[in-house]
């Protein structure tokens, strides 16, 4: 065989192969509306707990995200750092803040949005670029706070500082503000009710046995609708990680809970 016609059937051979897509990895950093929870602590979820549903078998979802953490107190923490110690090129950092910036109550989480939050915010983009990875803001989710028959934003100049961030860096936005409330609209008052932490004492919870009444945390239902709405809005973002979304995720959209933190 001529050394032509070698080249010319590995070169057929090549174009028939379908090459693994490489791995990359979505970083998640935020608050207990994203958190991974502990069997134990069940039905408490967070929405990251479910994005993995969501994705192609090449992508990996690191949930940095904790309870009680605003842009402040994750970075005092050096939670940023041990992000910035394992983010790469091709990853992808989400970035949820916002609940906990607002807190008054327990000021060392208060990050004023046009101040501390917005400059936070700032460093954790800097800290994704500067690694080549791709760093997408999220505006805070919503509770269930309803008046007079619509759902109310709880952080709206979070938000907004957030959204005006966005703009002036050119970083991608989910507005998961607007859209899970829309979301939680189209379920209604009482409807929506099973999306988040709503149980009586008579249930006998292990996690909560006198009982729950929390209009800010999610159940399973609810982490999974926010986190089809994360991925929704991921997909349309038409970035890199953006092809590793399947378009089919019937796993975030279960009407029956599975009772635990799988896909299926």
């Amino acid at each position: 065989m001529s050394a032509q016609r070698l080249r010319s059937l590995i070169g057929l051979a090549l174009l028939g192969c379908a090459w693994p897509a490489a791995a990359v990895t979505i970083h998640i950093a935020g608050d207990s509306t994203a958190a991974d929870y502990a069997a134990d602590r069940y039905p408490q979820s967070g929405w990251g707990q479910f994005l993995g549903c969501a994705l192609d078998g090449s992508v990996t979802v690191r949930n940095h995200a904790v309870g009680g953490r605003s842009t402040r107190t994750f970075i005092g923490e050096k939670r940023l750092d041990r992000i910035k110690a394992e983010i790469g090129a091709g990853d992808t950092l989400l970035i949820q803040f916002g609940h906990n910036d607002a807190n008054t109550v327990k000021i060392e989480r208060y990050a004023d949005p046009l101040g501390a939050y917005r400059s936070n915010l700032a460093r954790m983009i800097a800290v994704a670029r500067s690694t080549g990875a791709q760093p997408v803001l999220i505006t805070p989710v919503t509770r269930r706070n309803w008046k007079n028959g619509r759902v109310v934003a709880d952080f709206t100049p979070w938000s907004d500082s957030m959204r005006a961030l966005a703009a002036e860096l050119r970083v991608p936005l989910i507005d998961l503000e607007r859209d899970s409330a829309a979301w939680v609209q189209a379920a209604g008052e009482a409807g929506s009710r099973v999306y988040f932490l709503h149980h009586k004492a008579e249930e006998r919870l292990p996690a909560f046995p006198s009982g729950i009444d929390d209009d800010t945390h999610f159940s399973e239902l609810g982490a999974r609708g926010i986190a089809e709405i994360v991925a929704r809005d991921l997909k349309a973002l038409e970035i890199p990680v953006s092809a590793h979304v399947l378009a089919a995720r019937p796993d975030l959209k279960r009407t029956m809970p599975l009772g635990r933190a799988a896909c299926r």
